[in-house]
């Protein structure tokens, strides 16, 4: 493999980013990188009708959480900007009008009332070889009839002459051979009478000019491969083409169909990245940054989706997943979502991440919350409990009560076995933590065992009602380890609140 590889991501700025599109990402990157070479970010914004403010800088965002830092980009700039394709349309139309003059590509004059009588006309129309004669272009009327209708300013479209009778193949680097009877496809059009080109142009012309080396998609776009090798073959760029991989789908989790937005919105899990705020609506659509995934866990978890490094291993930090990528280990088939997974890698990760590496973020956490700790006890909290938290937001409750009383309580857990018999050993279990000698947890917990013995209580009575005493609920490290950590003096203060609201 060369070392001049140059790879881009080409998203259109219409909304949120789809987990399948960030995946898409993570494997350009991580080719790129491995072979060191170049990441793109281009912006492909020529649909304008679909465009969507903050959608741009929202995709930018998506890739800053999630550390793919594009080498050229909008932002970035780089030797062959500009990167929107807005910013480029005065130069698409050159190597349209080159593909109508040289016969590749016509002038189609027809009106959307027109388009629209011939759908309705014909089931399943297609404007290609079959029914182009029969409609209004530069094939179809005398050659003074189009000069008169261009000089007259008439608008128009040009679309691609697709051949009959043509078999097209190229090579997929996932999935070897891949062969097309270009006939069926249909006559695309290639610049709209607005003058901006269609995807199918833009693609192809930013691709050379880009000095695109690897085209990595997703399988969807592989029924468009025909039109885009003809372009490749009609500009006369065969030899500079990329070379292709389609990208295996993400499923819904039956795997009955690519996972949607609202197959995420029914089941109760995120499919975008990062929150996405709709701006005609203000609907949020959730995302996987607001859920309490770290970057490396969702990487990690999309990466898994479809590739593996032929091992057992499931745990990767990105320097790891770009020394070991390859395409030969990349899925023909396509990758079912499995959210509780999704869960387990977010875990994972959470329990392998130093407390301080963990602190930031779970400082603003507690910042939100109103939960004041300082750093030092907070870094001892978060080693104590990041094992039992499978979000980052999950530290709110498994170590907020570390640094508050609990404001409530599991009473449901307490209050039917309830009686003065506890009340009576818990006072003097606060007798003991007021007047005994500075106890260890161990040490502790024998006091509090032998105690409860000699009250003719068993220890598993009194030491779910202590833990709920402490933390509010089923739910913790060891309680003694949060006695120690609160303070003796803290826990006497609730055992005597919680006693209250034992009584009812």
């Amino acid at each position: 493999m060369t070392d001049n590889v140059r790879v881009r991501f080409a998203p259109s700025p219409t909304g949120g980013l789809h987990l399948g599109g960030v995946r898409t990402v993570l494997f350009n990157y991580l080719f790129a990188k491995k072979h060191g070479g170049k990441f793109i970010l281009r912006i492909e914004d020529t649909d304008q009708s679909r465009y969507v403010e903050g959608a741009e800088q929202y995709i930018a965002d998506c890739l800053d959480w999630c550390g793919f830092h594009a080498d050229e980009s909008p932002l970035a700039g780089g030797p062959y900007g500009p990167y929107r394709q807005s910013e480029r349309k005065p130069l698409y139309r050159q190597y349209a009008e080159r593909l109508v003059q040289e016969g590749y590509a016509y002038y189609a004059f027809d009106t959307s009332a027109e388009l629209e009588a011939k759908r309705k006309e014909i089931p399943n129309f297609q404007y290609g070889h079959a029914h182009r004669m029969e409609m209004k272009n530069s094939i179809s009327l005398p050659q003074e009839e189009v000069q008169q209708l261009l000089d007259s300013g008439a608008p128009y479209v040009i679309r691609i002459r697709i051949p009959e009778g043509e078999t097209i193949s190229f090579i997929d680097l996932i999935r070897g051979d891949v062969t097309f009877d270009a006939g069926l496809s249909d006559d695309k059009v290639l610049l709209k009478a607005d003058g901006m080109p269609t995807y199918h142009l833009a693609v192809v012309v930013d691709d050379y000019l880009m000095k695109i080396t690897h085209a990595f998609r997703g399988e969807e776009w592989l029924p468009s491969a025909p039109v885009h090798l003809l372009l490749w073959k009609y500009l006369g760029w065969e030899d500079d083409m990329p070379k292709w991989a389609h990208l295996p789908l993400i499923l819904k989790p039956d795997g009955n169909g690519k996972l949607s937005k609202r197959d995420g919105a029914r089941l109760g899990f995120p499919v975008y990245a990062m929150n996405w705020t709709d701006p005609a609506t203000a609907e949020i659509t959730p995302g996987f940054r607001e859920i309490g995934f770290m970057p490396e866990a969702f990487i990690n978890m999309l990466a898994m989706l479809g590739w593996n490094d032929g091992t057992e291993q499931e745990l990767f930090s990105l320097e790891e997943l770009i020394e070991k990528f390859s395409l030969e280990h990349v899925s023909k088939a396509g990758a079912k979502f499995n959210y509780e997974k999704a869960k387990w890698f977010s875990a994972e990760w959470i329990k392998k991440t130093s407390a301080d590496k963990l602190y930031p973020e779970v400082a603003k956490l507690f910042a939100q919350e109103g939960i004041e700790a300082t750093e030092d006890k907070a870094l001892s909290v978060i080693d104590l409990v990041k094992d039992r938290c499978t979000f980052i937001a999950d530290f709110v409750q498994q170590a907020g009560y570390f640094f508050r009383t609990p404001a409530e309580y599991d009473l449901n857990s307490v209050q039917p076995k309830w009686s003065e018999q506890k009340e009576e050993f818990f006072h003097s279990f606060s007798a003991l933590l007021s007047s005994g000698p500075d106890l260890s947890s161990a040490e502790l917990e024998a006091e509090f065992k032998q105690l409860a013995q000699e009250k003719g209580l068993k220890v598993g009575d009194v030491m779910l009602p202590y833990r709920i005493m402490l933390v509010g609920g089923k739910f913790g490290p060891a309680v003694f380890d949060i006695t120690k950590m609160i303070g003796e003096e803290e826990a006497i203060s609730r055992i005597s609140k919680a006693l209250v609201a034992f009584k009812g």
